[in-house]
This record gives structure tokens, sequence and C-alpha cells, in this order.
């Protein structure tokens, strides 16, 4: 089969995209690993499919680089946006995306018509740590965890997907391929765990590197900048509005009182599209 599909990224957090409002993918999973590849396949950190959606203007499904799913990609999200409008998918602004960490609701900045910046209405972190989930009862907040042989001090917040914080002096001397893994697959965490690792700047500005479950390492994660804000505020180490540093860029992040809800502001890029051949699907798995 011959497979259409579109390149994005949003600040270096790079996935393959494909519109299956007009493209049936089999076995997306088996699709993810085998795309995904930096060297045999297309590369990215994983694979976005854009769907039709019953109550949104559409619908994104997520699989990582590993072929597992993911609920909710906060990168991924604003370059469905960006797709959905400048392809008259959906014309609205703002627009509704569902997620499989429900709707989510884009406010779209537009130059000349086309997307260049997202502000995405995140919700509210969960904290609760069997929603998270976490094997603990209970909010986790500046909570020791045993890695490796070391104690790290970490705090527990759901964005739609797992993700553990825990603050550094700095992270640019982190060996994260090694530390990274450990974290994932720790049995505190029954479904694995996004890792960030939080240096604090000053109370308006963290920097941040991330190992994602199922991806290892990538220049950015959108939903770990809001987990990694909202455990800054609740370690009383940075405000309500930050400027996270990530490798592939910055984002803008503001967990408000009003609504108690997370606000992500970052950019939307496209980088290329094209068409794969697919020559033996089952050979994906």
């Amino acid at each position: 089969m011959k497979l259409p599909f579109t390149k994005m990224h949003g600040i270096g957090n790079d996935y393959i995209y494909v519109n299956a409002f007009t493209t049936t993918l089999p076995e997306p999973a088996a699709m993810a690993r085998r795309l995904s590849d930096r060297r045999t396949g297309i590369g990215g950190d994983g694979l976005i499919l854009i769907c039709p959606s019953a109550i949104a203007h559409a619908r994104m499904e997520m699989y990582n680089a590993d072929g597992s799913r993911g609920e909710m990609c906060g990168n991924g999200i604003r370059c469905v946006g960006k797709y959905v409008y400048e392809r008259g998918l959906a014309r609205a602004n703002p627009l509704t995306i569902e997620t499989d960490a429900g709707v989510k609701t884009l406010f779209l900045e537009i130059d000349n018509g086309r997307v260049s910046r997202v502000t995405v209405d995140m919700g509210e972190p969960i904290l609760d740590g069997p929603r998270i989930p976490v094997a603990a009862r209970g909010q986790v907040i500046d909570r020791p965890l045993e890695v490796e042989g070391q104690v790290y001090r970490i705090t527990c917040v759901s964005m739609g997907n797992p993700h553990c914080v825990t603050f550094v002096d700095t992270v640019d001397t982190l060996a994260l391929e090694k530390i990274g893994p450990k974290f994932e697959y720790h049995p505190f965490f029954p479904q694995r765990v996004n890792t960030e690792f939080i240096q604090v700047l000053n109370p308006a500005e963290l920097r941040m590197r991330v190992w994602e479950r199922g991806s290892g390492e990538t220049w950015a994660c959108g939903t770990g900048a809001c987990a990694a804000a909202v455990a800054a505020v609740l370690n009383h180490k940075a405000g309500r509005c930050v400027l996270v540093h990530l490798r592939g860029g910055d984002l803008q992040i503001e967990w408000r009182t009003q609504d108690n809800h997370v606000y992500m502001t970052g950019p939307a890029e496209e980088v290329f599209e094209g068409t794969i051949e697919i020559a033996d699907v089952s050979r994906a798995s």
C-alpha cells in the first residue's frame, strides 16, 4: 500500500501524521514501530492519526515509537490543530480535539491563513495517586523514591498521562539514557511513567529534560512541561506562569487559579509531506 503522511513537530517533538479522514491505516501500533525508526523508516517520536470525531472537530489517536498507545501529547495536539485548520477539515477557532484524555480546546494564532502558535487548554492536573496512577494514595509531592540506589524527591502529576517530576541542580550532566528507563519501568508506576528532570532558573523559568515512556529522551514534551510547572508551584519553586526551556525550544505554561486548568502555548510546524510504500503490512509487526 502507498501511505500519504505529513511530518510535523512541536519544538522538536516530531511525529508522523496520517489523515484518517481519507486513509485507513492497518495495524497502527505495528506501523508506529516501523515508521518511527530513524534509520529504516520516516523517523519520529511516534505516529498520530487525525480521525473523525462525533464529539469534537477531530480526534487524535497517538502511538509512541515503541507502538504503545499514548493518551495525550501536548506538542502533538498543537500540530493536529494546525493540520485540521489549514487543510480545511474544520475552519473553526477555537478548535476542539478529542483525545484519549478527553476533549481539549485549542486557540489558534493565525497569520495569513497559517497557524503559527497554539494555546491548548490542557484541563485540570490530576494529583490523586491512584488516578495518575502511582502505587500510593493521596498526593505525591516531594516524596522520596529510590532509583538505582539513589534517592530522588519526586512529585507526580497526570495531565491525561502519568508524569514524575524531580528537581535537579543541573540538567546538562544527566545520564538520561541510563536513568530514564529505570524511572519508566519502576514498580511505583504501574502503567510506566514519563519523567521530567527540572532545573529551576528563577521563579518564572525552568529548564527541562524528559524521558518519555515508549519513546526515550525527546526534545520536548508538552504534557511534561505542564506537569513540571504544576510540580514547581506545589513545591514553592515557581509561580503559576512559567517559561519552560526544552531541548527543542520554549513553551509558555500557565496554571490558572480561575478554573484550575493548565494552559500551554507553543509553536506548531510542518516539515514535509510524502508518500511511503508499505510493501508488506504484516512485516510492520
